[in-house]
């Protein structure tokens, strides 16, 4: 039990490690939430500080998610490992670090699957990068990557194996990430969302 508690705490404060911030502020001096969108995510990093800074913040804030999601396999605990993953990402989107004002669940998110099924970690990699192709906008990318990681999580019970926990988490997961994209929705509608230029 007391490693149960140890362990969600865990988790919460390994989500809440505010990479943008501690990136911006050791290596540019700078606050990254006076930049950009004000986001601390990794693509507001790529934004303001560059290439360098927004891959060390991006494999930062995925791998948050891959720690917290192993903790119940490396200590024996009894709770299933995407309950913890789904606690550390609200640590991510809700840091006490950070004044409880985070990243949009993404990365995070990601690096909960790169824990517990790779090949659906793979998937939304591939994913990304082929919406981010044709849209050129982060924000829909990433939402339409949630869309087919529910989906994928709903084959994958029919054909490989049930996996109800997989099915529930990964549409938890997916409802942060529209809930995270809000205003990017409204200017998604409005066409005024950023597009990147580099793809």
């Amino acid at each position: 039990m007391i490693v149960d508690v140890l362990i969600i705490i865990t988790a919460y404060l390994l989500g809440s490690i505010p990479s943008g911030l501690l990136v911006g502020k050791i290596g540019f001096g700078i606050d990254i939430r006076q930049h950009g969108s004000g986001n601390l995510g990794g693509t507001n990093t790529f934004r303001t500080l560059g290439v360098k800074a927004g891959l060390i913040v991006t494999i930062a804030d995925i791998l948050k998610g891959t720690l917290a999601t192993a903790l119940p396999l490396l200590f024996s605990s009894s709770i299933h490992p995407l309950l913890i993953g789904v606690i550390a990402v609200i640590g991510h989107m809700y840091p006490i670090f950070a004044g409880f004002k985070g990243g949009k669940a993404v990365a995070t998110s990601g690096g909960v699957l790169l824990c517990y099924n790779p090949i659906l970690f793979l998937t939304a990699v591939i994913s990304f990068f082929i919406s981010l192709f044709f849209s050129k906008m982060v924000s829909l990318s990433s939402m339409i990557t949630a869309l087919i990681c529910v989906i994928y999580s709903i084959i994958y019970s029919f054909i490989v194996e049930v996996d109800i926990p997989l099915i529930m988490i990964v549409s938890v997961l997916a409802i942060f990430v529209f809930y995270r994209h809000r205003a990017n929705i409204s200017r998604i509608k409005n066409k005024t969302e950023p597009k990147i230029k580099w793809l």
